[in-house]
């Protein structure tokens, strides 16, 4: 331990020992290990937090495996946020058609904050004066959790196994769980094929088979999504209600938010759209090729954008286009609980006051568009578009001014160079 604790001063951190930790725990191998490498490591009590949020596994087997290493029954917390989740995360990312690099729907990064919360609350509760996450020292997902913690309790300790153990290798991984009678499935031994994240807005699968971008993923790596090829030859209309930017029905029938991208996931899924294969630009400063299954979360981002269409100002509908990126990007660099953030999403959430109606999509082979919309809100005028006679609507002479003024700066510029072909002569 002192050792440990010289090695974090010569970085610049100072390390207290820690006498209990709340871990984000999986009930797989990895946290697992974590887990009985807190207990050996810092000989501290440790508390397991588990969170639904609609990953589709069982999640008793965590509560069961959290006992065989002994911990208490009143330190395990297991808990469904699925709507929590969808509510007051996705939501309102999707009120502003977040994209990061034009193309991510943010599916890891919108959860972490989610899960960081929880376990600062829990550490309060407990009495915990710690708090321990299984993300590598590579990726961003530690930048996340630990931006998010210091956010919510400034005092709160983080300890990140990855950047100070010495099991940096999968059969030091497995050398370890065996020597601490740790159960380890058959599949789990030897090197794993690939990484998997998943919630109830999508999956991202990374490493290993598909570390080099130039090799297409085989088709076994998407689990939500059925190959666009063989998807249904028939294509499905769908419609969703929309109430202030957030979706609220499907097809006439009302639901909740996480029912909305449940069903929305399946709909997706039997199409095969929502795949996305991504080499991004991490927060961490390298470059990590993903595979992303977004289905009902495609579907969203589709359907808010077509109710928009029609309900939303110009000006304003540009303004959140221009800030999108910052957003997006705020959300994936760990930064969802930052000041910043937090206006932003009071402007998007303004936006949204008449962001209300029903928009009709087609779900064909991978892809989805919007073909209707209609609101009460609507901002379409079919008496001032159409080609037939407008009834005096709009008088079409009044674009000559409009045209003049806008051009006038032009003309100028044209003139000076009419003048000056040959540019400015030295002197």
């Amino acid at each position: 331990m002192e050792k440990r604790v010289r090695q974090s001063q010569r970085k610049g951190i100072l390390m207290n020992k820690p006498k209990k930790v709340v871990l984000a725990y999986s009930g797989g191998l990895d946290t697992s290990i974590i887990l009985k490498w807190l207990q050996t490591e810092y000989a501290c009590e440790v508390v397991t937090f588990t969170a639904d949020l609609g990953q589709g596994e069982e999640l008793n087997p965590a509560r069961e495996k959290a006992k065989l290493l002994g911990i208490e029954p009143n330190n395990i917390y297991i808990e469904d946020l699925k709507e929590e989740f969808v509510r007051d995360f996705v939501f309102p990312m999707f009120r502003c058609n977040a994209l990061y690099e034009g193309l991510y729907l943010l599916g890891t990064s919108i959860a972490r904050p989610l899960i960081s919360k929880r376990l600062v609350e829990i550490a309060k509760e407990t009495g915990a004066d710690a708090i321990a996450h299984g993300a590598t020292g590579k990726g961003n997902d530690q930048v996340r959790f630990e931006l998010s913690a210091y956010a919510l309790n400034p005092n709160i300790q983080v300890i990140a196994p990855w950047r100070e153990w010495s099991l940096t290798s999968r059969s030091r991984l497995i050398k370890f769980a065996e020597e601490n009678q740790i159960p380890i499935a058959k599949d789990k031994r030897g090197e794993a094929p690939f990484s998997v994240d998943a919630n109830l807005l999508h999956t991202s699968s990374e490493g290993k088979i598909l570390e080099d971008p130039s090799v297409a993923a085989p088709e076994y790596v998407y689990q939500r999504t059925k190959n666009p090829e063989d998807a249904p030859e028939a294509p499905e209309f769908i419609e969703i209600e929309f109430l202030n930017g957030d979706a609220v029905a499907i097809n006439g029938y009302k639901m909740s938010p996480a029912e909305v991208l449940t069903k929305l996931n399946e709909r997706g899924g039997a199409h095969g759209i929502g795949r996305l294969d991504l080499v991004e630009g991490r927060f961490v400063g390298m470059k990590s090729r993903g595979i992303y299954e977004t289905p009902g979360g495609t579907i969203l981002l589709e359907a808010h954008r077509g109710i928009e269409q029609i309900t939303l100002d110009r000006g304003a509908a540009h303004l959140k286009d221009e800030l999108m990126p910052k957003y997006a990007e705020l959300i994936y660099n760990g930064f969802w609980y930052s000041p910043e953030r937090e206006m932003l999403q009071s402007l998007i959430d303004k936006s949204q006051k008449y962001v209300s109606g029903t928009v009709r999509l087609k779900l064909y082979k991978g892809s989805v568009n919007t073909v209707g919309r209609w609101s009460e809100y609507s901002l379409y005028s079919e008496k001032h578009v159409t080609f037939e006679d407008d009834a005096g609507a709009y008088d079409q002479n009044d674009a000559a001014g409009f045209i003049q003024l806008n051009a006038l700066r032009l003309k100028l510029l044209a003139h000076q160079k009419l003048k000056n072909t040959k540019g400015p002569k030295l002197s």
